[in-house]
């Protein structure tokens, strides 16, 4: 009779333990959707900050280019026009670059070596920026001879907001096109550089559309002007920038984000001057950095972050990577902080930065690539190839990819996410035929939209690359100069492709 009475318990304890598990799983599975929806939600909201900070840079180009007009309108007129809104009273106005009489608005070069445009019925559209903060401007004197639109130059201090693009997730299309998709090269011109040696640098004004600077081993950086229209461009400055002690030409170019100061970087040894200023906007201004944290060796590479807060890094031959912050009580005063001296057993070839977090790569001839942390203060992303590392570039539509080019013939260029490591997503290359080795002065460009890639060869041709492509070879090589090809620059504007070549000329090749 005892058994009878305890046996009908066994399976209600079994069935509570069942009914107890039953809900601890659905805890779980509710949990997971939670966690699911909330990571979800967290994206849905980053991605319409983004919306609206793109629709933000949208209004303020916009309304720029209204108050541009109201400009052309009123010095046609004859009347004033009131300034933007938005913009502070105390502010002066902007000090623009004109290529008429151009010694007075640049460091000045000697009347032998300025040339004007030959065409003054030309007129360069100016270009458009953000809200200016905190800067010193000069007012430019205005000459009753010329009714011609000069080309505006940002002051200094001017926050980078209208730079920041919208994230595109390229990384998925990566190596999935079993074709390539080839631009068109409709039109070349070339015209001479003036440079009485090799070019080194060709660098955009990141700012007006229509500015490019180019520096050569003869230590002058020349400043050019597109003719709006035509396959031309004009010299309008030509400027010593050879270092102090040394006399040592640029190693490298930077174009400060406001558009009115050239940087340039050389060496560090025997105490010369490590970067120089260029200033635009004045004559005869050429001016040396005191800070000289580099401590021996060439400084290969210098580029601004595209981050809010001006600054930028330098990285060396000594093996250290520089972050520079603009100093904010005095123009043109750096602070200097070593980020890292070392991570790298061998010389920093090329820095960038990436445009979602604080991350600064840097790539050397040790084969390593790092992606260093600023706020966190240490390497977060750490990989290694098994040949040298010359240069990276980091994409411009997608925030988390970057490109390193390589020392390895036929497999020059890898493409890597930021957010995997030990990783490569694809890799590109090409064959040369007038030599074997490597060239670290060989450079490459993303295109504006981050779907293409040019690249510089010993051959006397533009390599073209199309990520989408699962080949590993060029989807097409343009035969550009008599020489070898140093750089093509994607403009971010126009459907026009820049070189540099040991020719001495500047390519221009109109594409679609």
């Amino acid at each position: 009779m005892s058994e009878l009475c305890t046996n009908p318990k066994k399976p209600k304890l079994k069935e509570e333990d069942e009914e107890e598990e039953a809900n601890v799983s659905c805890r779980e599975e509710q949990e997971e959707v939670l966690v699911a929806l909330v990571e979800h939600r967290s994206n849905e909201i980053e991605r319409l900050n983004n919306h609206i900070s793109n629709y933000q840079t949208k209004l303020i180009e916009a309304e720029r280019s209204l108050q541009n007009s109201k400009a052309k309108l009123a010095q046609l007129r004859g009347v004033a026009v009131p300034s933007i809104s938005g913009a502070k009273k105390d502010h002066k106005p902007l000090k623009t670059l004109r290529n008429v009489n151009v010694s007075e608005d640049y460091a000045s070069p000697s009347p032998s070596k300025t040339l004007r445009p030959s065409d003054s019925s030309d007129h360069p559209r100016s270009s458009c920026g953000s809200s200016v903060s905190k800067a010193k401007t000069v007012v430019v004197k205005q000459k009753s001879e010329t009714s011609r639109d000069s080309p505006n130059v940002k002051d200094r201090g001017i926050k980078r907001k209208f730079e920041q693009k919208e994230h595109k997730e390229l990384i998925r299309l990566i190596a999935r096109n079993s074709s390539p998709t080839t631009i068109k090269c409709h039109t070349s011109n070339q015209i001479s550089s003036q440079h009485k040696r090799k070019l080194r640098s060709l660098i955009l004004c990141p700012v007006n559309e229509q500015l490019f600077a180019t520096s050569s081993l003869d230590g002058m950086v020349s400043l050019w002007q597109l003719q709006p229209g035509r396959l031309v461009a004009s010299l309008l400055s030509t400027t010593d920038c050879l270092s102090r002690k040394q006399r040592r030409w640029a190693e490298d170019m930077a174009w400060h984000p406001s558009g009115n100061t050239l940087f340039s970087v050389y060496t560090a040894d025997d105490g010369d001057s490590q970067i120089s200023i260029l200033n635009l906007n004045k004559t005869r201004e050429v001016t040396f950095l005191e800070n000289k944290p580099h401590v021996k060796g060439i400084i290969n590479n210098i580029k601004f972050m595209p981050w809010e807060n001006t600054c930028f890094v330098t990285g060396g031959s000594d093996h250290a990577v520089v972050l520079w912050n603009e100093s904010d009580d005095e123009e043109n005063k750096w602070k200097s902080k070593p980020l890292h001296r070392n991570l790298h057993s061998a010389a920093v070839m090329g820095v960038d930065g990436m445009k979602n977090k604080n991350v600064i790569l840097s790539v050397g001839a040790d084969k390593r690539i790092y992606g260093f942390d600023v706020q966190v203060g240490r390497a977060d992303y750490k990989h290694q190839i098994d040949y040298k590392c010359m240069s990276v570039l980091a994409n411009p539509c997608d925030f988390n990819l970057f490109m390193v080019q390589s020392g390895e013939p036929e497999k020059q260029l890898r493409l890597f996410d930021i957010r995997l490591r030990k990783t490569e997503l694809h890799s590109f290359g090409w064959k040369q035929d007038s030599s074997e080795s490597q060239s670290a002065l060989i450079n490459q460009s993303w295109s504006p939209d981050g779907l293409y890639i040019t690249s510089g060869s010993v051959d006397p041709v533009i390599h073209v690359f199309d990520i989408r492509y699962n080949a590993r070879k060029p989807t097409q090589s343009i035969k550009a100069h008599q020489k070898r090809v140093f750089k093509a620059e994607w403009h971010y504007s126009q459907p026009l492709l820049i070189s540099i070549s040991s020719d001495l000329n500047i390519g221009l090749h109109k594409i679609s």
